[in-house]
């Protein structure tokens, strides 16, 4: 049982890396050529225009790009958050819809008895909120 575990880890590792370093030289092969690509268009537009145009050319290229990749981030991290908060949104729904989860609290409040444990509910919120305000600040710096 463990044996084929470990194999199955072992072969799941290694096609990890293969395909990481697929794309690593796809990465690298795409960099060179767009570099080649970039010393092409500068040398057209240094013989037709001169220096400054090329270069003023070739900075509003790496803008263009740098933008389209700025823009296609933000688009993806905000598709991860809302995919994230609708995941902890039907997590939470399920724990409390479920019936055995109920019962357990049920009996740990009798157990326990109301008195001694609003104080620890009340502490337990506490933290919570701490929690929450320290990640939304996390997630604004983090923006920014």
């Amino acid at each position: 049982m463990f044996q084929r575990l470990i194999e199955d880890l072992k072969e799941s590792t290694g096609t990890t890396i293969r395909m990481t370093l697929l794309a690593v030289a796809a990465a690298v092969g795409l960099f060179i050529t767009t570099s080649f690509l970039c010393a092409a268009a500068f040398v057209f537009v240094l013989q037709r225009h001169g220096l400054v145009p090329a270069c003023l050319t070739g900075a509003a290229i790496f803008f263009v790009v740098t933008m389209i990749a700025a823009i296609s981030y933000m688009v993806r991290k905000r598709q991860t958050q809302a995919r994230v908060a609708a995941a902890a949104r039907s997590a939470a729904h399920t724990a409390f819809a479920d019936p055995m989860l109920m019962t357990a609290g049920l009996q740990v409040v009798r157990a326990i008895g109301i008195k001694r444990l609003l104080p620890i509910l009340a502490i337990g919120g506490i933290a919570l909120g701490f929690m929450a305000s320290r990640q939304a600040t996390g997630d604004e710096t983090s923006a920014e």
